[in-house]
């Protein structure tokens, strides 16, 4: 059964076998590896270092370094198999409003196509609301139409295609009900 979990050094022999099927160097979006200091991550205590501080990103009363935000991790499993991870950053900074929005997320390439990636953003827009957010930015690569599509089946709508430093960008906005949910919105505006 597919759930979200908080990271734990448990599955560090899935999390690498994972981490092989991504080209070398490839961004995994809303895996917090730009919280790595030691690129080293095959090692148990560099591993269990990493989701330490992945679970220290969420604690409010912690320090986050500069061009950080606070943002909660999950990794989306079944069972012992680590399928992917989605993040839910708390506030947006400039960065994260013009590229990167509130909600990033990965999906190991050989667990794509299944829905995965769908089931988990709405996962993460259930638990969007406790934070007090009434709506979230999610932004995806203009070419990448497997996130459009996830972010759009979970009540994306589009703001605008914008180039930004990092490559043309969809910026997505889904409104949240009191209850979580998404709804649909004939404009992005609020």
């Amino acid at each position: 059964m597919t759930e979200l979990i908080a990271p734990t050094g448990r599955l560090h022999s899935s999390w690498l076998a994972a981490r092989d099927e991504w080209p070398p160097g490839a961004h995994q979006d809303g895996a917090g590896l730009r919280l790595v200091d030691d690129d080293d991550l095959d090692s148990p205590e560099v591993f269990a270092s990493w989701v330490e501080r992945l679970h220290q990103q969420s604690d409010p009363s912690l320090p986050v370094g500069e061009e950080r935000v606070h943002a909660t991790h999950w990794w989306i499993v079944d069972g012992e198999t680590y399928l992917g991870a989605i993040d839910l950053r708390h506030y947006l900074n400039d960065f994260l409003l013009e590229v990167g929005g509130h909600i990033g997320y990965s999906i190991r390439p050989s667990a794509r196509r299944q829905g995965v990636a769908t089931w988990a953003l709405g996962a993460v827009l259930r638990k969007a609301q406790g934070l007090g957010l009434d709506r979230v930015l999610l932004t995806c690569d203009d070419d990448n139409v497997g996130s459009a599509r996830t972010i759009e089946r979970n009540g994306g709508v589009l703001e605008d295609v914008r180039s930004t430093e990092i490559g043309v960008k969809r910026r997505y906005w889904i409104a949240l009900d009191d209850a979580g949910h998404t709804h649909s919105a004939r404009t992005a505006t609020s």
